[in-house]
């Protein structure tokens, strides 16, 4: 049987594609599940501790403590518009290692004062910008890292429902939830309506 040059070429060239083919298969790596980057460590350094550990005034804590948060978050804006992923978060771990620490402080202070209310309006208010910032470094950054992102917001935002919460001290009352067990039926029976038949 012969073959002709045309139809060897065809077979030659269906031969090398498939050979490039399965190699090509062969030299990529299968792609892994994408991992989100670690939570950031919520600390406040030594040097920081040690700063803090001298203010004794509740007012100027504060306020130094707010200072401190705010040069991290900054920082972390930094780190996050040049592309240093790992180093923003362990400047938005610090960050909220600090409003951790500040929101310890004010918790053991006495809730009926007003000078304990004032810090929390001050506290409140401090770090009520924060929330923004937070979300514009969440959305310039890989999805692996935005989540913990999303947490140091709510984060934020639940420090701040608790400075608020302090206004309202013992002299709200919440109504307990509607009991869902009863039968609709009876309470109809007991307002005095007659049920239809």
């Amino acid at each position: 049987m012969v073959i002709s040059f045309r139809h060897a070429s065809i077979l030659l060239a269906q031969v090398v594609a498939a050979c490039g083919f399965s190699i090509c298969a062969l030299g990529q790596q299968p792609a892994g599940p994408r991992l989100p980057a670690p939570p950031p460590m919520r600390f406040v350094s030594r040097t920081e501790r040690s700063q803090l550990d001298q203010t004794r005034d509740p007012k100027s804590r504060l306020k130094f403590t707010i200072k401190l948060a705010e040069e991290r978050l900054a920082r972390a804006e930094g780190l996050t518009a040049q592309r240093a992923f790992d180093e923003a978060s362990a400047e938005i771990g610090g960050y909220l290692g600090l409003i951790g620490d500040l929101r310890q402080f004010i918790g053991t202070l006495d809730r009926d004062k007003g000078s304990t209310r004032d810090l929390n309006r001050y506290f409140e208010i401090a770090v009520r910008p924060h929330i923004p910032r937070l979300a514009v470094l969440r959305r310039t950054t890989p999805v692996n890292y935005s989540v913990h992102l999303r947490d140091a917001e709510e984060y934020i935002k639940d420090t701040r429902s608790e400075a608020l919460d302090s206004f309202y001290g013992h002299s709200v009352l919440r109504e307990p939830p509607p009991d869902k067990s009863k039968n609709p039926d009876a309470t109809k029976e007991s307002s005095g309506t007659p049920k239809r038949p």
